[in-house]
């Protein structure tokens, strides 16, 4: 290893076939601060194959492998002399069934995680939190990586001291796995935090067909879930008084629109000496 890729941030990132893994990929080789050391996958017949050269980057020597756990054993015991504050980075894009299991094991081998994927439960981040806490290995649980968002997100928690209706939507593309996104639930988060409910009912409303209406959340806030090819991740929020309504909107076009955030969090999450939910705790 050179002597700039020492002074370098390991990356070592999950999910590496996929849409998300793959720009991840690109983003850390054209930053000058970090280095890829690891391409974890499940995409059967890829394994041990360059990863560099799987993405059209040519060769980058890091093997595709399905074996999480040995994959961060070794990034671990290649950084253990480095000292505070300089281990190595796990960033994770893969699947709502798995994404527990690998932040445990992510934070149990002293590898600070970065998590995009979406879908822990609340019981499970707290479970997270206080297992980083007592680890003392800092991490960041992000469900969107988008500045934009995340002003959204604030211009939505500020509106909602003004109105008392709103619904949220989110629209994505049709290989997502899970509903709500994690960034709409997070926005909803956030506008709760008023303590109010919204969306007294007028009137006694009946649904023809379930689920017409969205899943309705503890506070009354309203939240729809759209899939659809064509769409990358986009949310709505409006908000409804006598004679106007109020419409916050973030669309992203394309994946490279996330990656300024992924790279912010893996240069600040070293940092940390436990686990944050949301890119609004580290900007």
């Amino acid at each position: 290893m050179s002597a700039a890729a020492n002074q370098s941030i390991p990356v070592l990132v999950t999910g590496a076939l996929g849409r998300m893994g793959a720009e991840v990929i690109r983003a850390v080789q054209s930053s000058t601060d970090c280095h890829l050391v690891g391409a974890v996958d499940t995409t059967p017949g890829k394994e041990g194959a360059d990863i560099g050269e799987l993405l059209g980057l040519g060769a980058l020597e890091v093997a595709v492998t399905a074996d999480l756990e040995g994959c961060l054993c070794a990034t671990s015991q290649a950084v253990r002399d480095s000292g505070p504050g300089q281990g190595a980075v796990m960033v994770d894009f893969t699947h709502p069934s798995v994404v527990y299991a690998n932040t445990r094991a992510a934070i149990a081998y002293g590898v600070h995680p970065v998590i995009g994927t979406t879908g822990l439960s609340p019981e499970q981040l707290k479970d997270l939190q206080s297992f980083s806490e007592k680890a003392s290995v800092g991490g960041a649980v992000i469900p969107n990586f988008s500045v934009g968002m995340v002003l959204l997100q604030q211009a939505a928690a500020a509106a909602a001291r003004f109105y008392d209706h709103a619904e949220l939507t989110e629209l994505h593309h049709n290989r997502k796995a899970d509903a709500p996104s994690g960034t709409c639930i997070k926005t909803a988060e956030l506008m709760e935090e008023l303590g109010k409910t919204f969306n007294a009912a007028e009137v006694d409303e009946h649904e023809s067909l379930e689920g017409s209406r969205g899943g309705e959340r503890p506070s009354g806030l309203r939240l729809h879930s759209l899939r659809l090819p064509g769409l990358v991740a986009h949310q709505e929020v409006m908000f409804g008084a006598p004679g106007e309504t109020y419409t916050l909107r973030h669309d992203t076009i394309d994946r490279s629109a996330y990656m300024p955030g992924v790279l912010l969090c893996v240069r600040k999450v070293r940092k940390l000496s436990g686990l944050v939910y949301g890119l609004e705790r580290l900007i």
